[in-house]
């Protein structure tokens, strides 16, 4: 029997792929600014784990790379782009355009799923060839255990799941039943999560969603497995703030839920962030696009009172991992987070070997 699963991002990792902002993406009236925040990603996961840069602009990253003190650092591994004259990626959310890695009989699939600009929102058409791209030109080294599958048929992004590692899905009914994705009903979706991740149960959360998001609620910016049983999930206290009534719904659902062993969740509350305004529009500012690597947790922050307790609550449900704090407010002006540029890539699993 084919033994297929998903593994949870807590699983210890081989490395995590960031895609390096460049000019001719949507970074390119803040460059510096962004490229700042993605360079202390960056280095933070450098100090812990390998950490892959997928570049567009090789003299680019040098330049940073100097820069940043980040050029010795023997854990960053850089994958070069073919050179032309047009660029090679729309922009860079990894998380959502990166292929998906999951276990087949202990064997790790890269599975290519298709992107489209979350419901056809933003010019995707480079973004969608990225892992193929990138497998094709490092098969035979970074990707030298991986098979490669293509699963051009459905529009997945990776933003879109969070998996607890044991055959179960969270994810959201605004995002994945949206129009402009599938078109598929709950049942299909959940046929087509067991054919490619051997899912065993979905957990569909109707309610939920932050003011400014374009992903029509991605699950990653609202509610996230800590471990089997724990979901930090973003609750809003407010009562005149615009996300209460939504909230207060989500965090029923949440209540409402069962682990696979039939008893409720630990739910952990993260602070519903502070408004974060840019040229007139209240950005998705979110605690919960955290990203779990090998010895740490990296915290975005936005430079609110708020980031102590957020990092004060991470702490208590990460104990044997140090929570590393980085300023998202870059990121943010462009709606997304840290979790959102980032994709772990899952060792070897040693278990079915």
């Amino acid at each position: 029997m084919d033994i297929k699963y998903l593994p949870a991002e807590w699983a210890e990792q081989e490395f995590v792929a960031v895609i390096f902002p460049h000019s001719k993406t949507d970074w390119r009236s803040m460059l510096i600014e962004a490229t700042k925040c993605f360079a202390e990603i960056v280095k933070q996961i450098a100090v812990r784990q390998r950490v892959v840069v997928i570049l567009d602009d090789l003299l680019w990253w040098q330049c940073c790379a100097e820069s940043y003190n980040l050029e010795k650092n023997d854990n960053i591994t850089c994958v070069v782009l073919d050179k032309n004259t047009k660029p090679n990626t729309n922009d860079t959310w990894a998380r959502d355009t990166l292929g998906i890695t999951v276990f087949e009989n202990g064997k790790p699939i890269l599975l290519d799923f298709s992107f489209n600009g979350w419901g056809l929102k933003f010019p995707a058409n480079l973004d969608n060839l990225i892992t193929s791209k990138v497998f094709d030109k490092y098969k035979e080294t970074l990707f030298e255990n991986y098979n490669y599958r293509s699963c051009l048929n459905f529009i997945l992004e990776g933003g879109s799941i969070e998996s607890d590692g044991n055959g179960t899905i969270l994810t959201t009914k605004k995002c994945l039943l949206s129009e402009n994705r599938n078109y598929f009903s709950e049942a299909k979706i959940e046929q087509t999560f067991s054919e490619y991740f051997g899912t065993k149960r979905v957990l569909w959360l109707k309610n939920g969603s932050i003011a400014g998001d374009d992903t029509d609620s991605h699950i990653d910016t609202l509610a996230r497995f800590c471990n089997e049983n724990t979901i930090a999930y973003v609750k809003c206290e407010n009562k005149n703030d615009e996300h209460f009534a939504e909230l207060q719904a989500m965090e029923s659902e949440l209540k409402s839920f069962l682990t696979a062993d039939g008893l409720p969740y630990s739910l952990v509350p993260l602070p519903m962030a502070d408004k974060v305004i840019f040229d007139g529009v209240r950005l998705p500012a979110t605690y919960a696009n955290f990203l779990i690597i090998n010895e740490a947790v990296l915290l975005p922050t936005y430079n609110s009172p708020k980031d102590k307790i957020a990092a004060e609550t991470l702490q208590k449900v990460f104990p044997d991992r140090k929570i590393v704090q980085i300023d998202c407010l870059p990121l943010i002006k462009q709606r997304g987070s840290l979790h959102c540029v980032t994709m772990q890539f899952p060792k070897l699993d040693e278990r079915h070997e």
